[in-house]
């Protein structure tokens, strides 16, 4: 059954000649438990279509239904309630409270709930255990690397068993051997249920997805269905081509390759015409709303 659908969903920033198509016209349905990995360039609207996702954002134009409800309809004060109980994020800048220990901050969103302190401690204690920082409970975020700062995110993000996962990049400050934990930990989550949504550019992750969407300009490419344990087949042609992935500069240069193994599309005049047609009217309907 699907948990997401989104049709024709677009976002625009800005307006006149500072209009930018963050995401244009994408079509995806995603069902529960899916363990969806989302790969594409710096700038391909991977991050936007989480936050859309993630009712952090609203479409400019599209429809987006959640658990079969139009998201348009639902009111502010309710998608703080479901970002809350039902969706957990790991953000690539973290978003850690300074003045909090690691043990406050992962039992935060427990306490939002209404928790009781003895009770979110102890399941706070079991979820760091989980991400192997169970030994740094009581340090400040400003005690810790990056590396284990991202670990503590992660902890916060799963602490309430969210229906729904949306990770930005989880892995991108750790070492093979946390990165392995960390995705570990992810599947495990998947098997009790959760749908995951992963953003990486690191081809190794589609190991434990189930599907990998590929997206460039603000517009999904390709949409690969992809057995758990082996590496997606479009990334796996240019993964190896030349050495090994080390570093992240390694990891975006390979997801570079991969976008421009993908073959563009090559519609024809009239189609061409009918898009460049249908984005400009869309400009110019954000035009005279600002107006």
């Amino acid at each position: 059954m699907s948990i997401i659908e989104l049709n024709d969903v677009s976002k625009i920033y800005g307006f006149g000649d500072a209009t930018t198509v963050a995401l244009e016209e994408v079509n995806l349905s995603i069902d529960e438990n899916e363990f969806i990995a989302i790969m594409g360039p710096s700038g391909s609207g991977k991050s936007t279509l989480m936050n859309v996702i993630g009712l952090l954002d609203r479409p400019t134009y599209g429809k987006y239904m959640l658990s079969k409800r139009s998201v348009d309809k639902i009111r502010t004060n309710r998608r703080a309630k479901i970002r809350r109980d039902t969706i957990g994020f790991v953000f690539q800048s973290f978003n850690l409270l300074p003045r909090l220990t690691v043990i406050e901050n992962v039992a935060l969103p427990l306490a939002y709930k209404g928790v009781s302190l003895r009770l979110r401690t102890k399941l706070a204690e079991n979820m760091l255990e989980r991400v192997g920082m169970d030994d740094k409970k009581y340090f400040y975020p400003n005690q810790l690397s990056s590396g284990q700062i991202q670990c503590v995110a992660i902890a916060r993000a799963l602490i309430n068993s969210p229906k729904i996962i949306i990770a930005d990049e989880p892995t991108g400050n750790l070492d093979t051997t946390s990165s392995r934990l960390i995705m570990e930990l992810f599947s495990d989550i998947h098997k009790t249920g959760s749908t995951v949504l992963l953003v990486t550019h690191n081809p190794e992750i589609t190991r434990y997805a189930s599907r990998v969407v590929y997206m460039r300009d603000g517009s999904v490419v390709l949409d690969e269905k992809s057995a758990i344990g082996d590496i997606a087949e479009t990334a796996k042609k240019t993964i190896y081509k030349k050495r090994p992935k080390k570093t992240i500069d390694d990891d975006l240069a390979g997801i570079s390759a991969i976008m421009d193994s993908i073959p563009q599309k090559s519609p024809n005049k009239k189609q061409t015409t009918k898009k460049k047609t249908k984005t400009t009217k869309l400009r110019k309907n954000k035009i005279k709303r600002k107006k």
